[in-house]
């Protein structure tokens, strides 16, 4: 499969969609493009890559050499999704009767000292981060010219989720048990007290501002689950496999797109005119579920056995992006 070009995006929302695009061809988790970026003597931090790649501004000149390079972009391509870069910087400005707007490059050099981050285990121990937004609806239309799927059966799948009609490169969503629609998975404690970090649980809708939720698809039907908050960065639901909090759900800041306890199957449940889901963790094969079968809010969310009980079935309502742009840091190395 050829890599994603640019030559066809003209607004930043497109502008980042491709970029993600880019990511998804490369097959390289945020881990390992920071590693490739070292390799090209830049300082690009896992964070800074999923916080850029989740907002709908553009993105700094700095960052986008080193992403490309990273994704393994010849010089010449590399040229390109700079030039159009700039030529949407430019669009930007043009209206603006000579006051540049933000494209995201203010104080394009270095800042003084900066550097990766220390890699922390869990994402309730991080420092704060920009939050991180999303792909714009206006990135949908660009995704499928820039991968070409008919060169490759491994290209994302026009529904990457059956019976969601999500975008290939990820959507904003919020997940409520069937039972109470007016609940969403969100951030809670584990009640018994045995596990002391946040856990993902039901609570009220309209009490369960942060985090925002966004799948990502990594496969036919598979995604990871990831939490975005401003204070806390990005993390990605995890399966606890034992310990005190084994079979609850914990986002932690060390997203890997082949760690199987992050990956999730999402599968049609119920009769086919309803929209209703399973959601299975790839690691056990089991099913998440409400904890006893609780209907009250702060109701844990753990994985067990499958048994088609109602309370192991979601909807997963697709909404537009949280608007919250935030800045990012690339320092070059000497």
């Amino acid at each position: 499969m050829q890599a994603p070009k640019p030559a066809l995006v003209s607004t930043p929302a497109e502008y980042i969609a491709a970029l993600r695009a880019l990511r998804f061809w490369s097959g390289l988790t945020y881990r390992q493009l920071e590693a490739k970026a070292t390799a090209h003597n830049y300082t690009l931090p896992a964070s800074t890559i999923a916080t850029t790649l989740g907002r709908t501004t553009l993105p700094r000149e700095r960052f986008v050499d080193a992403f490309t390079r990273a994704c393994g972009l010849t010089e010449e391509d590399v040229e390109q999704w700079l030039e159009a870069r700039r030529h949407i910087a430019i669009g930007e400005r043009a209206p603006a009767a000579g006051k540049p707007a933000a494209t995201g490059d203010d104080g394009d050099g270095p800042a003084p000292g900066a550097s990766a981050p220390s890699r922390l285990p869990r994402w309730r121990r991080a420092l704060g981060l920009a939050l991180a937004a999303t792909i714009g609806a206006a990135g949908t239309l660009v995704v499928g010219s820039l991968l070409d799927t008919s060169r490759s059966p491994a290209a994302p799948p026009a529904m990457p989720v059956t019976g969601l009609r999500m975008l290939a490169v990820g959507s904003w969503a919020l997940i409520h048990p069937a039972r109470t629609p007016s609940m969403c998975l969100t951030e809670g404690r584990d009640r018994t007290g045995r596990y002391e970090t946040a856990v993902a649980a039901q609570r009220l809708c309209n009490e369960a501002v942060l985090p925002h939720v966004f799948l990502e698809p990594i496969g036919a039907d598979i995604v990871q689950i990831q939490w975005h908050h401003p204070k806390y960065s990005i993390g990605c639901l995890t399966v606890l496999l034992k310990g005190a909090g084994r079979d609850l759900l914990e986002p932690r800041d060390d997203c890997a797109d082949d760690n199987r306890a992050q990956q999730f199957r999402i599968e049609p449940f119920g009769p086919q005119a309803t929209p209703h889901f399973r959601i299975r963790p790839v690691i056990t094969g089991q099913c998440l579920s409400l904890r006893d079968q609780d209907v009250e809010a702060g109701a844990e969310v753990v994985q067990g056995r499958c048994s088609g009980a109602a309370d192991q079935s979601f909807l997963i309502e697709l909404i537009q992006p949280p608007q919250a742009p935030g800045k990012a840091v690339i320092q070059r190395s000497p």
